[in-house]
């Protein structure tokens, strides 16, 4: 909507409401952007006995993300996160969801429906958002499902639960979440990430105790860094030229990160590639998806 005076009952804008519109977020953005980019996709995942579930369900059959793995839990809601955005500026963020550990039966459940879509898949991504869905018991299960088939294995972490993370092929945090994970303090930042001490010491402490084949540490405006064993850390500049919408940019690289491996491409190629896709999906309202031509415009510049 727009904003065009501020609201008599209290110093707040009044936002006059001009549409809305319903995107999948989460776990449900990573599929979608690997559909976007012609995977073949399969949701594991959980969600409430609620209209929000029959909606993602559309949506997701709309765009061709296979979602049998969803399991409902009847003790929680459907994540839903609700985003006011006036004149492309988010105002407030309104989310609806619980953190509580899921039901161990239904975690046995997911990991039953992984089993059956691991041996035929190239890759698989975990997206831990905090909510109580990945749990220790479930990593570890996926772990073993994964090793057991040669299946390449990427994480996006979330610090705020400890759990062991040692063992996968990717580890994709945040500058600050690899911080919270080297347990380390951000105090300084420097306009080189390679000249920055402190980020080079806690992707140094990850690499050693988390022991990720690849550690991909997104740090916003100024790209991304990729830490592999035996190889110096490497700096992929930001190519974003216009940046309205931040939200699901994390979802996008890892995505593109793992699809790209998965279809032969080294892990600097596919850093580049998942920066590009990155760059593009910035550019856009609301959590977004690229396409193959997107991608090969934004090379192309």
């Amino acid at each position: 909507g727009n904003v065009t005076r501020i609201s008599p009952e209290a110093p707040v804008p009044v936002v006059e409401f001009k549409r809305e519109s319903f995107m999948p977020g989460g776990a449900a953005n990573v599929a979608r952007n690997l559909t976007a980019l012609c995977a073949t996709t399969e949701l594991l995942g959980a969600v409430g006995p609620d209209s929000a579930a029959a909606e993602l369900g559309r949506l997701l059959t709309a765009q061709r993300v296979g979602h049998r793995g969803l399991v409902t839990c009847r003790a929680r809601p459907t994540s839903i996160k609700t985003r006011i955005v006036a004149s492309q500026q988010q105002v407030v963020r309104i989310d609806r969801e619980s953190r509580d550990g899921l039901d161990p039966k239904l975690t046995r459940q997911l990991l039953a429906l992984a089993r059956r879509e691991i041996p035929r898949a190239a890759a698989v991504i975990i997206g831990d958002y905090g909510k109580g869905v990945v749990t220790q018991p479930l990593l570890d299960g996926l772990k073993e499902l994964c090793r057991a088939h040669g299946v390449w294995l990427s994480l996006d972490p979330k610090p705020s639960h400890a759990l062991n993370l040692c063992g996968f092929s990717l580890v994709t945090p945040n500058r600050r979440e690899a911080f919270a994970l080297a347990n380390l303090g951000d105090d300084t930042r420097h306009e080189n990430p390679l000249a920055d001490k402190n980020l080079l010491q806690a992707a140094e402490r990850l690499m050693n105790e988390i022991h990720p084949a690849l550690l991909l540490v997104t740090l916003g405006e100024q790209g991304m860094l990729l830490c592999q064993r035996n190889c110096k850390p490497l700096h992929i500049p930001t190519v974003a030229q216009e940046i309205f919408d931040v939200s699901g940019a994390g979802d996008t690289v890892i995505a593109t990160f793992t699809l790209a491996i998965a279809a032969g491409a080294s892990p600097v190629e596919a850093a580049i590639l998942s920066n590009h896709a990155a760059g593009v999906v910035v550019g856009k309202v609301g959590t977004a998806t690229v396409t193959p031509d997107e991608l090969l415009a934004s090379f192309a510049k």
